[in-house]
């Protein structure tokens, strides 16, 4: 196992205080788990992440997505110094869910001075890969 990447030890309960009022709690993103390089999380698939179609909206994927990407990207830098914010997210919706949990893992593609990339990947609750999402984020001195 690789050394973690994290800028300090990672802190679940604090993270889930930091996602009250925010579209996370509104949708029921939670972070689940932080291992030594990503970080994991869930949505339900609900009225609340449907399309019409009774699906999960792709926008509720991105939005998963970017979640998990911008807390992983904010654990990789000193939050004294540094604030990440997301620049272009992208993602292909590979296979309709309609019910139960999908659950995204970010994991860091590039993790440079001035910008990362993660690759973010959610499956359903067979583990079919269900969309993948590539999240560019700006690391901006404070």
């Amino acid at each position: 196992m690789s050394s973690p990447i994290w800028f300090a030890s990672p802190d679940l309960e604090h993270i889930q205080a930091v996602q009250k009022g925010t579209i996370d709690e509104h949708l029921d993103i939670r972070i689940i788990e932080i291992g030594a390089d990503f970080l994991r999380g869930t949505m339900p698939v609900d009225a609340r992440t449907f399309q019409p179609t009774g699906r999960v909206h792709g926008g509720a994927n991105v939005v998963l997505a970017e979640s998990l990407g911008s807390v992983a990207a904010n654990m990789v830098v000193d939050p004294q110094r540094f604030v990440c914010f997301g620049m272009e997210v992208n993602a292909n919706h590979l296979r309709g869910v309609s019910q139960g949990l999908v659950t995204g893992t970010a994991t860091p593609l590039h993790l440079g001075r001035t910008s990362q990339v993660w690759e973010i990947k959610i499956r359903d609750e067979d583990q079919r890969l269900t969309c993948i999402s590539r999240l560019t984020m700006a690391v901006v001195a404070k």
